[in-house]
């Protein structure tokens, strides 16, 4: 009987008559940065961007006979569903939640064409997998899970089949982005105990560790749905069987807003465009340090489909993240000369980025709500210092939630 790994590589076999394998490149800024040999397996470079293209296509090859696949996708699944489906000439329906970024449900379109009808519904992945289960039971079609599925698993098993083809060799370590854990899964079956893995979530959507806290699957009380890529409020039952040994201390849960520092380093640096998902790998670099100097890493980098209308809230969770901007409650005296005064103790590196008066009422005192940018974290302790000195009130409200949530 043919092995996991004769399967997997298999499968990359035929797939290579849909679309050709995605490259393997080393990233010398990375490399030099970490003391390691980095290479990136860019799977946002994919026919649809992203990996999930390879398990629709090996799950649908293995069912001739079906004639209508449906599916539940926050974006990426849906993509490579539509592809294949079109590829294969089969009828497909997919249900997208209604938070999903327009650029991902266009593209949808775009790749399933005449094939494909989509479903809008659900404001959580959950939600529109209940909706996609339910209609596919009335229908009568095969449910495409976009992870928990022994078939897609082993398609995405081919990202590491290729892996160990284009290298020549077995990597020391590799760093995988987890959702449902369909990748996961399947890199981990392909490549057994023979390397070192870190699987890495986004903070708010952390189903893997909480699995592995539990020792079985648990839903998430909330999901934060930025990366939304990675997003899944609960692993999968055959992806967790799959993974359920890997150890806490080889995951990390990584905060969205670093997320957009690495999407952007990787934008301005190198050219390269990640979606939130899709960084999770390259940013996880970050928290390896030491324990990868000298080896041969490969991050997969699994998306690249970013909504460009998105980059001001990256570059605003980023700048936030890295000290440099905040917010603050500022207390003016309402007299002549008072914003000139305040002006004043700015430093020249330190920029306006929002200004507004949220005085109710003729008092003394007016509250303003203001923003500032600057180069370097340590400037907002210089300005912190003139305004005590000088009997300004300044309180920050950068983190703090809720104000953030009505004033920012």
């Amino acid at each position: 009987m043919d092995s996991f790994q004769d399967r997997a590589r298999a499968a990359a076999e035929r797939m290579r008559e849909v679309f050709p394998e995605t490259p393997l490149l080393r990233n010398a800024h990375l490399s030099q940065l970490y003391g390691a040999d980095i290479w990136l397996k860019r799977e946002d470079l994919s026919p649809v961007r992203s990996y999930k293209l390879r398990g629709a296509f090996n799950a649908m090859s293995k069912r001739p006979e079906a004639e209508l696949f449906v599916a539940a996708s926050a974006g990426n699944h849906a993509q490579g569903v539509a592809f294949m489906c079109r590829i294969f000439k089969k009828k497909g329906v997919i249900f997208m939640p209604v938070t999903t970024p327009d650029q991902k449900i266009q593209k949808t379109r775009i790749f399933g064409g005449e094939m494909v009808e989509i479903v809008m519904t659900g404001d959580y992945f959950d939600d529109t997998l209940a909706a996609a289960q339910q209609y596919c039971a009335g229908k009568g079609g095969h449910f495409l899970s976009p992870f928990d599925d022994d078939d897609v698993i082993e398609g995405q098993a081919s990202v590491a089949a290729e892996i160990e083809s284009q290298l020549g060799r077995l990597p020391d370590h590799v760093v995988i982005p987890v959702g449902g854990g369909g990748l996961g899964s399947g890199m981990l079956g392909y490549f057994g105990n023979d390397v070192q893995y870190t699987f890495v979530e986004p903070s708010g959507g952390a189903c893997l560790r909480a699995a592995l806290k539990a020792g079985r699957p648990v839903p998430l009380t909330q999901v934060n749905t930025f990366a939304d890529g990675a997003a899944v409020g609960q692993i999968g039952m055959r992806t967790f069987e799959c993974l359920k040994d890997v150890g806490l201390a080889n995951t990390l849960a990584i905060s969205e807003d670093r997320l957009c520092t690495t999407m952007l380093e990787m934008l301005n640096v190198e050219g390269i465009v990640l979606e939130p998902a899709g960084a999770l790998s390259v940013d996880a670099l970050k928290d390896l340090g030491q324990s990868i100097r000298g080896k041969t890493v490969v991050c997969v980098t699994s998306g690249g489909n970013f909504d460009f209308e998105r980059l001001p809230e990256v570059k605003e969770r980023a700048q936030r993240y890295s000290g440099v901007k905040k917010y603050f409650i500022l207390r003016l005296p309402q007299r002549p000369g008072a914003l000139k005064d305040f002006l004043g103790f700015l430093g020249p590196d330190d920029d306006i980025a929002r200004f507004e008066y949220l005085k109710k009422s003729a008092r003394n005192f007016g509250s303003v709500l203001i923003g500032i940018e600057t180069t370097a974290p340590e400037n907002f302790a210089k300005l912190q210092a003139q305004l005590d000195a000088h009997g300004y009130a300044l309180r920050d409200i950068t983190e703090d939630e809720t104000l953030a949530q009505f004033l920012i």
